[in-house]
């Protein structure tokens, strides 16, 4: 898959808050006041992201709506084992242990971890199976 480019991952975002929006309705969230080269750019920007299938388009009467293809979990997880096959020979070891050590956490991001490893740890060892 086609990984989008940062302009067409913040019109992702935008379709991420909602269930549907026409080009009008992302214009005009994306660039308060534009005008018709506005337009054109946000469709622009959502032809390529349905060629890369990350957004889908139905038409309704003269309008068409736009929907994500894609859910921002999904993406987050292709892109992490496409970095992982990059830069570590597919391994998620390294990269989630870079994360980990070298990022700031919050308490709560760290107690959210915690709970994640401790949950994968009794799933492995049969725990979860009650």
């Amino acid at each position: 898959m086609q990984q989008p480019t940062d302009t067409e991952l913040a019109l992702l975002r935008l379709l991420w808050t909602r269930p549907s929006a026409t080009i009008r309705d992302l214009t005009d969230e994306m660039y308060p006041g534009g005008g018709h080269s506005s337009y054109a750019t946000v469709q622009s920007l959502l032809d390529r992201l349905e060629s890369k299938q990350l957004v889908a388009r139905q038409r309704q009467g003269r309008v068409n709506v736009f929907t994500a293809a894609v859910s921002r979990a999904d993406l987050v997880r292709r892109r992490l084992q496409e970095t992982a096959d990059n830069l570590c020979d597919g391994s998620m070891a390294p990269l989630l242990s870079h994360l980990v050590t070298d990022v700031d956490l919050s308490d709560d991001e760290a107690r959210a971890l915690h709970r994640l490893v401790q949950r994968l740890e009794d799933e492995s060892s049969g725990g979860g199976d009650a």
